[in-house]
């Protein structure tokens, strides 16, 4: 409605807003979560995940209690970042998520896989429901920022998340090609869309430094994501290089060994949501 104040406590009418605030999920009784933040991209390959893991590694740095919940249920890959392979355990009250050597919590599909190889062919809403469950069902300890890693897209997960959990804010992931001012602009619709801020931009694969001269090449060209942050005025909040010590601590579970200064606008942009 056009003459909404966003307090619906001051209004009898049953608008789409209300409506939608009425779909959130129920958090889990014995979780404590304070803020959600959704990462997400308009495509798959862009590092989406090594980002969301960077970002609780800051957070928890800072000495914020940080959690992430693999949302990517298709292709989850923040266990084998953290070096984590299991939960905790289960209780009458619910399941308990697998907690890193650094403190962060995570729940993912794979820690409920026998195999982390086997596949999950499910179809979508299905797999939308069991990220719905990983807000009811899993005990949150005291969790000041949760990431969620969401997976690329505009489909039926993203469209779950946005609806089922209280989400303060997402930050957009992409790389710089040609492609990205088309699929970036998916990504913030949809979220203008479903009301909520986006905080800002992080390009990931900005540049590969040479480690003989410390020269930046662009790899993947030309950016073209300031034009896209000028459109809809957005800020870009970090570019990150390929880095191969952090692809290859990624491989081996060390994610939170690596140096995470360059998302620090991130997490100030996260802190401020």
């Amino acid at each position: 409605m056009s003459s909404c104040n966003g307090n619906c406590s001051t209004c009898g009418s049953d608008c789409a807003d209300r409506k939608q605030e009425s779909l959130l999920a129920q958090l889990n009784p014995k979780s404590s979560v304070k803020k959600v933040i959704a990462v997400v991209s308009g495509k798959g390959g862009v590092g989406k995940s090594t980002v969301t893991s960077m970002l609780a590694v800051a957070m928890a740095r800072k000495g914020k209690r940080a959690a992430v919940l693999d949302a990517d249920i298709t292709g989850p890959s923040v266990p084998t970042a953290f070096g984590v392979t299991e939960c905790q355990g289960a209780t009458e009250d619910g399941l308990y998520p697998a907690v890193t050597r650094g403190g962060i919590q995570v729940m993912s599909i794979n820690l409920l896989l026998d195999n982390n190889t086997d596949p999950v062919v499910w179809r979508g809403p299905v797999i939308a429901g069991a990220v719905k469950q990983f807000w009811t069902d899993v005990i949150w300890e005291d969790v000041d920022f949760m990431f969620v890693d969401m997976p690329p897209g505009t489909g039926d997960v993203p469209l779950t998340v946005f609806q089922s959990l209280p989400v303060d804010g997402i930050v957009i992931v992409t790389s710089p090609q040609d492609l990205v001012s088309m699929i970036v602009s998916k990504a913030v619709k949809m979220a203008n869309m479903m009301h909520i801020p986006v905080l800002g931009f992080v390009e990931n694969y900005s540049y590969l430094q040479c480690p003989d001269c410390g020269k930046k090449i662009q790899v993947f060209g030309q950016s073209k994501l300031d034009q896209v942050a000028a459109e809809f005025g957005l800020p870009v909040l970090a570019r990150l290089p390929i880095d191969p010590k952090v692809a290859e601590c990624c491989d081996c579970g060390l994610i939170e060994t690596v140096d995470t200064d360059a998302v620090a606008d991130v997490i100030a942009a996260v802190e401020k949501a």
